[in-house]
């Protein structure tokens, strides 16, 4: 009778701790998820605001996310994980809660962009938008990438 190895838990990969995450997918993604994000919230915070409530929503989705996305890639660089399997599952629903929530802020972007073309300091402020709903855009897919990669590691 062939024995019994390891558990199958032990034959999953570890989680990446330290520089080992900036070389892990889908955890390589977290750095470009911050950069990209903060992009978004710059940009935006350096147009004239002409629809508060609109952009109000992306300034609060991508803070909010670039905060929590910091303190989520300081966890894994400090390996608080301590390779639990239930990190898996909580990045997994943060980055695909965080996709659906910038997704809505990407486009409600993209109607400030639209509605800022005739605008005071219309120029300025259009090309200023356009770059915000580009990196809110790109900003979804890599959310949306590491929040499904996860399952295909």
């Amino acid at each position: 009778m062939a024995s019994v190895g390891p558990s199958a838990a032990s034959t999953q990969p570890a989680l990446p701790s330290g520089p080992a995450v900036f070389k892990t997918i889908p955890y390589a993604f977290i750095l470009p998820e911050i950069l990209c994000g903060t992009w978004v919230w710059i940009l935006v915070a350096a147009t004239s605001v002409s629809l508060p409530l609109l952009q109000g929503w992306v300034m609060y989705v991508s803070l909010t996310s670039w905060l929590i996305s910091l303190l989520l890639l300081l966890s894994y660089l400090l390996g608080f994980h301590r390779n639990s399997e239930n990190w898996k599952v909580l990045d997994s629903l943060y980055h695909g809660a965080t996709a659906i929530l910038y997704m809505s802020a990407a486009v409600l972007q993209a109607n400030a962009t639209i509605n800022s073309e005739f605008g005071v300091n219309a120029p300025l402020n259009y090309e200023l938008n356009s770059a915000a709903s580009f990196f809110a855009f790109l900003t979804t897919f890599l959310y949306i990438l590491h929040a499904f990669s996860i399952y295909y590691q």
